[in-house]
């Protein structure tokens, strides 16, 4: 939830009042005190006019009490902001729950030789942040088994795609991501990215995982890590 408040947009800062006060209707005087003593928002005066501005506009609606709801345009989109949210954390849920039992697989298996490998690519607290990333943020745009190049994208925040890309013949790993390019690529550690990569891969195609993790590390002093 965005908590800044839009004060110069009516029908926005009355959304962000339902949103907090999460009540379908209240009195007047109600709404006055709590945009102006609970919330801080405004004056009393000019909350009072906001109030009286949005009933005539149809923003709000006044019954015969002096009740106070929302009209079913905004109460349309109140309905769908609750939705979207409650759809966002049960996805934050059901993430987390994926993320602890892949970490509990990887515990479990400690005599794999890819779990051994790749772990040794890890910094603590890596896997936990890589069990977290959704599998919808990456896209395997080639995978050349006769050239030993995987080209991967994968979605960032804000919008902001990062690419990685893996070639065995040139001993060459490639990503862009900020943590990978200050921190781990030097160390030749895996980020969230990488450490995610190698995980969805192994979930594909186990066997072609095993050769590009053992071919990095049975050679890592030839590789190249960079961005």
């Amino acid at each position: 939830m965005n908590f800044t408040i839009p004060r110069k947009n009516a029908s926005e800062l009355i959304i962000y009042l339902w949103k907090i006060m999460d009540l379908p209707s209240l009195s007047m005087n109600e709404l006055i005190f709590k945009m102006s003593f609970e919330f801080f928002v405004i004056s009393p005066e000019k909350a009072k006019e906001l109030v009286i501005q949005s009933i005539n506009k149809g923003l709000l609606i006044k019954n015969e009490n002096d009740i106070i709801s929302l009209s079913q345009d905004l109460e349309d989109k109140l309905k769908k902001w609750q939705q979207d949210m409650k759809d966002e954390i049960l996805k934050r849920i059901l993430l987390h729950k994926k993320a602890n039992l892949l970490i509990e697989d990887l515990d479990k298996e400690k005599s794999s030789d890819f779990n051994t490998i790749l772990k040794a690519f890890l910094d603590k607290g890596t896997i936990n942040r890589a069990a977290t990333l959704s599998d919808s943020n990456f896209y395997m745009n080639q995978i050349d088994l006769d050239s030993g190049k995987i080209e991967t994208k994968v979605s960032g925040t804000e919008e902001k795609s990062y690419y990685l890309k893996i070639d065995l013949k040139n001993k060459t790993l490639n990503h862009n991501c900020h943590d990978f390019e200050t921190r781990r690529a030097k160390n030749k550690k895996f980020c969230k990215h990488l450490a995610k990569f190698f995980l969805l891969l192994k979930e594909k195609n186990e066997q072609l995982a095993r050769k590009y993790i053992e071919a990095i590390a049975e050679n890592i002093n030839d590789w190249v890590f960079s961005d």
